[in-house]
């Protein structure tokens, strides 16, 4: 299929690739998927989901072979794939030290790193850090400075994970590792105002990290009706003494959507590292229900002064008012500062049929084209667990989206071959 745009470079060929359906034997059907394009050879990719799978394209996507992936200290879920500037792949993930879920101590007990050295065809086992017992460690994501290949880290960690204890509290943590994730500096507490532990608007969560140019790490999330930014200047040293407020969230980031168990607006942060005239940008892009819980929407705020100031929200979908656009990951090409997001949309529908859009810029999010790209939309179950995010990576104008949808009972992970 081709679209044809009205100006800008065009996309080409949407077509769609079950990256995985393999729903028998597990504890947990595929979804929550991560990806991330290889920026040595953007033909290689890697792909990552519940519970404990990789899998790696050496094709640009097309075709993919899969990985079981074991740890000492366990894999349970949250999966997050990124690539260093090496052509190293990483897997962060959940723990479960005990391997015994939720009755054991070692659940959430830290946040697991493994690495691989040949495209995400094996992985080692694993480093970690936040191993701050009892605390429980959630919700995490990596960034790395193309400058020094460090890694960095940032995630949510609970005094007591779901506990309704005043005295339990969550907030934003950040490490950093100097050496391709051989080892992680001691955790650092980056969030001003803290949180409670019962994992909904009022606990400090979404804290997706991105970095500057000049090696400044940015990173902001959800806390009550609004969103926080705090940076570093000086690769994760220190950090601002009062959080900024970069953009408010009405009625918080646990949004309700008809057919799913639950859904989250939670922010996602990126920068733009290329050598356009938008270079240095930092973008946040988040849903909330401002417009009432029947029209959720995306919304993308910006900043040109490394997060002293932010627009205010944009609204990213372009259709009329009604409908609901959730589940919104945003990522920028560091080669041409294009900026994508992909989202669930309900534009073209009444009931619960749920289509996948892509939507994009390239003017630093002045404006944003929409454009379907799942071939076929799908309904979802509040009874099967369609995990908490989706995901979505571009480099040199090869973009990849990733997303779960459900048939019947069955679960599948899909991406689209978008190259610009």
């Amino acid at each position: 299929m081709l679209t044809k745009l009205a100006q800008g470079p065009q996309p080409i060929a949407f077509q769609n690739i079950v990256i995985d359906s393999t729903n028998w034997g597990l504890p947990y059907k595929p979804c929550e998927p991560s990806i991330h394009i290889n920026p040595k050879n953007p033909k290689n990719m890697v792909a990552g989901m519940v519970l404990n799978k990789t899998l790696h394209s050496m094709d640009g996507g097309f075709t993919w072979g899969l990985q079981f992936v074991k740890s000492p200290y366990g894999v349970y879920g949250d999966p997050v794939i990124t690539a260093d500037y090496d052509g190293n792949f990483y897997f962060a993930h959940l723990a479960d030290t005990d391997g015994r879920g939720r009755s054991a101590e070692g659940w959430l007990d830290r946040i697991v790193i493994q690495k691989s050295t040949d495209g995400g065809k094996s992985w080692n086992e694993g480093t970690y850090t936040g191993h701050r017992p009892p605390a429980d460690q959630d919700k995490h994501w990596l960034a790395v400075d193309p400058g020094n290949n460090h890694i960095y880290i940032t995630w949510t960690e609970f005094d007591k994970y779901g506990s309704s204890n005043p005295d339990d509290h969550s907030r934003i943590l950040f490490s950093k590792s100097i050496d391709q994730a051989e080892s992680w500096s001691d955790p650092v507490a980056i969030s001003e105002v803290n949180g409670d532990c019962l994992d909904g608007d009022e606990t400090t969560e979404g804290a997706v990290p991105c970095v500057g140019p000049s090696g400044q790490v940015y990173v902001a999330w959800s806390h009550g009706e609004s969103i926080y930014f705090d940076r570093s200047l000086d690769g994760g040293a220190t950090w601002l003494d009062q959080d900024i407020m970069a953009a408010d969230q009405p009625f918080g980031w646990d949004i309700e959507i008809e057919g799913f168990g639950r859904a989250n607006g939670m922010p996602v942060t990126a920068c733009d590292l290329s050598k356009s005239r938008y270079r240095g940008n930092i973008y946040i892009n988040y849903c909330d229900q401002r417009n009432g819980s029947n029209d959720t929407d995306v919304w993308l705020v910006k900043s040109a002064d490394q997060g002293k100031t932010w627009t205010d929200p944009l609204r990213v979908n372009n259709d009329p008012a009604g409908r609901q656009q959730f589940f919104t990951w945003m990522t920028v090409d560091p080669t041409t500062g294009a900026i994508y997001i992909v989202f669930y949309d309900r534009r073209n529908y009444t009931d619960l049929k749920t289509d996948v859009y892509l939507a994009y810029s390239f003017d630093g999010g002045e404006t944003f084209k929409n454009v379907k790209i799942s071939e076929k939309p799908f309904a979802p179950s509040p009874n099967i667990f369609l995990g908490d995010y989706n995901n979505i990576s571009a480099y040199g104008g090869v973009v990849r989206p990733i997303w779960t949808r459900l048939d019947g009972n069955k679960t599948s992970i899909m991406t689209a071959i978008i190259n610009f």
